[in-house]
């Protein structure tokens, strides 16, 4: 409907991808529009290592992996609270390692991980709090590579929809940006029009 006000059309788009958009069969809990930019820069910046931090059930870890099974190298850290809802599918994929738990507390079992010389993407999609998002923002900030990204998924939390946290990832992305130099938003990586992370891709440019 075009007389339709876009905060009602965002509304209704959020409710049909969080209840029925799939991957594989599985859940995903992603924007396809953000996905199709996730595509972009696995093949722009060819990770080696793909850290996403909140699985829920492993359809996007899934994808992630499969993009990369088709670039012919990376692999994926994921990281979740709890990851007993996890499909098998994703969780028998050979280029994902689990991590369950909090992922503040994670960050240094990470980046044992991974290797100085890799080039890391970090996703992180975990819990909405402002107080949490800016926790994993410090932690794991560090991980990314030069002209990597740093992606913060639900920034449209009270910024473009009524839901979520009213302080959320959007102004954790603000308080973080101030006090960290090395990262700047993209905005380029937006120019589909409708994005779930608004001001969420953070490039790192120092």
């Amino acid at each position: 409907r075009l007389d339709e006000p876009l905060r009602m059309v965002l509304e209704r788009m959020q409710t049909r991808i969080l209840i029925g958009t799939t991957y594989f069969g599985i859940q995903t809990f992603k924007c396809p529009l953000d996905f199709w930019v996730y595509q972009e820069l696995l093949y722009e910046l060819r990770p080696d290592v793909v850290v996403e931090i909140g699985n829920y059930r492993g359809g996007s870890a899934l994808a992630l992996a499969h993009l990369l099974d088709a670039l012919g190298k990376g692999r994926i850290i994921a990281i979740d609270i709890d990851q007993k809802k996890i499909d098998p599918r994703a969780k028998s994929h050979p280029r994902i390692s689990w991590l369950q738990g909090d992922a503040k507390l994670l960050a240094g079992k990470v980046a044992s991980r991974i290797d100085p010389a890799e080039r890391v993407l970090v996703i992180e999609d975990s819990e909405h709090t402002h107080a949490n998002t800016l926790g994993v923002l410090r932690a794991y900030a560090g991980l990314v590579s030069p002209e990597s990204y740093l992606i913060v998924e639900d920034t449209n939390c009270h910024h473009g929809i009524a839901a979520g946290p009213s302080l959320g990832p959007y102004e954790a992305v603000e308080d973080f940006l101030a006090e960290d130099g090395r990262f700047e938003v993209d905005r380029s990586r937006e120019n589909f029009g409708i994005t779930w992370n608004p001001r969420g891709f953070l490039r790192r440019v120092r």
